[in-house]
């Protein structure tokens, strides 16, 4: 059964927001509900939306500075003494740069620590290769103990920041810093663990992550008119993932494209195909970064330039299919 979604799908004026602003929005809602929530943050306040959270709650913030171990450090002392720590910086900094931290004294240890990933992904845009996280969904989710989670826009992300703050155990959550298309309801779902089919089909399955999602759904209507019906899910859960919803999906279709702003290696296409070689192997086709560092230049050239955008999705799903 599909989703609730918003009417004109497709409108030329649908209203376009940061994802990362959902989170924004979801730890206001957290800091006035639970006075265990608490914010850490690496001298990026504004741009990782906490300035609301810094100035309603200071004596519930930190501003840790340039020092991202610190960062994950405190988070876990904070955890170990019964708070929520979110902890926040760019994606390529935390967990990039702290990725030791996080395993050992979060993960390893068990500390129920909130990893938030700002900017993450090639629409970084101008600021470049350095600052464009493409590898944290793969060094995340290999991590014991960890959730991920990708929300498809913000006000996913809201859900998934109040959902994190009640998951008992550390999670990470991925946002993109450009504005996307705000796509979903409050009435949509959103569950850890969960994958969501936002448009039903016969002929092939995308499943899709992060603002991929809409790039699916425009391949998705315009595959129609060439007599090709796409399945369109979101898997805003990578970890834990939900096989069930994607075999089910995959026995119908017997095909699968998979489509992330993220290296292929590692990320949401190869969570997909290790759940489908244990279950119900089908020909795959993967739609993300390949194998390559990013470069500066605006957001939607760059997706395009490196084949992430809906004409990249189309042109996966007609390969696909040939091969089934």
């Amino acid at each position: 059964m599909t989703v609730k979604l918003i009417d004109n799908l497709f409108a030329p004026d649908i209203k376009q927001v940061p994802i990362r602003n959902g989170y924004g929005e979801g730890l206001l809602i957290l800091g006035k509900e639970n006075p265990k929530v608490i914010g850490l943050c690496c001298d990026l306040t504004e741009s990782t939306r906490m300035l609301e959270f810094s100035k309603q709650y200071p004596d519930r913030f930190i501003e840790v500075g340039v020092a991202e171990q610190n960062l994950a450090g405190l988070g876990a002392g904070f955890a170990h003494e019964g708070y929520i720590p979110f902890i926040t910086s760019y994606a390529t900094f935390s967990p990039g740069r702290n990725w030791d931290q996080i395993r050992v004294s979060i993960c390893y240890s068990g500390n129920n620590v909130k990893i938030v990933g700002s900017h993450a992904g090639i629409s970084v845009g101008p600021d470049g290769a350095t600052h464009q996280g493409m590898e944290d969904i793969a060094i995340t989710r290999v991590l014991p103990r960890m959730t991920v989670l990708v929300p498809a826009d913000a006000i996913e992300a809201r859900k998934a920041t109040l959902a994190a703050a009640k998951h008992n155990g550390p999670v990470y959550i991925r946002l993109a810093r450009e504005k996307t298309p705000q796509f979903t309801t409050e009435e949509t779902p959103f569950e850890i663990g969960k994958a969501f089919v936002y448009r039903e089909g016969k002929d092939v399955t995308i499943a899709a992550a992060g603002a991929q999602v809409y790039y699916a759904l425009q391949a998705a209507d315009q595959l129609t008119k060439e007599g090709i019906e796409c399945e369109v899910i979101n898997v805003a859960s990578v970890k834990p993932l939900d096989e069930q919803t994607l075999v089910e999906s995959v026995k119908k279709t017997k095909c699968i494209v998979t489509a992330e702003e993220h290296q292929i290696t590692g990320g949401v296409g190869s969570a997909v195909a290790e759940a489908l070689s244990r279950n119900l192997p089908v020909p795959q086709e993967f739609v993300g970064m390949p194998d390559k560092f990013g470069e500066s230049g605006e957001p939607n050239e760059l997706i395009a330039k490196w084949g992430m955008d809906a004409k990249a999705i189309v042109a996966a799903v007609k390969r696909v299919v040939k091969r089934k």
